[in-house]
């Protein structure tokens, strides 16, 4: 078994409050969790409304597919224009860690 997860620390564009920050976050949270069957979800920096943290995590028996979901993850959230994504951290673990 293997259990991969990202993190992604975002700075968002024209935002004011958190509410508007929440009308981004949302649907690039629902979007990943929808097209790859990932957990995910907003995990820091709630209390910024320029910035957002998003963490997930995919579990497989493969390392091959475990990889290419997340590479997928990683496109999907790069590529989103009302966002600017400032790193991305990727751990990988397996039941013998």
């Amino acid at each position: 078994m293997y259990v991969g997860t990202l993190s992604f620390d975002l700075l968002l564009g024209d935002v004011h409050s958190l509410k508007e920050k929440r009308s981004l976050v949302r649907p690039i949270v629902a979007e990943l969790q929808r097209k790859y069957a990932v957990s995910a979800a907003e995990t820091g920096n709630q209390d910024l409304h320029r910035r957002a943290e998003i963490g997930l995590a995919l579990v497989s028996g493969d390392t091959g597919h475990l990889s290419d979901v997340l590479d997928r993850c990683e496109r999907l959230v790069a590529a989103r224009p009302e966002v600017e994504l400032l790193s991305v951290r990727r751990r990988l673990h397996s039941d013998e860690d």
